[in-house]
């Protein structure tokens, strides 16, 4: 999967209109990046990535980049 179709996912998991963020996107910067996404990309990165996202993890994050990576 390309990084544009993770984004692509990103995007649909926050609910917000595609080609809205990159992956130089500040995270704090999206309105839609809350408590309830975070929950969201939790289950998205388990179910399409096997990969455990963890709190620590999230806390971390401070770009999509950084979101990106962790789903490799």
């Amino acid at each position: 999967m390309t990084n544009q179709e993770k984004i692509a996912l990103i995007e649909e998991t926050l609910e917000i209109e595609g080609a809205t963020i990159n992956e130089n996107t500040v995270l704090s910067e999206i309105a839609e990046y809350d408590s309830m996404a975070k929950l969201t990309l939790i289950v998205l990165c388990d179910e399409e990535f096997s990969k455990k996202l963890t709190g620590e993890h999230i806390r971390g994050f401070n770009t999509v980049k950084d979101i990106l990576d962790f789903m490799g």
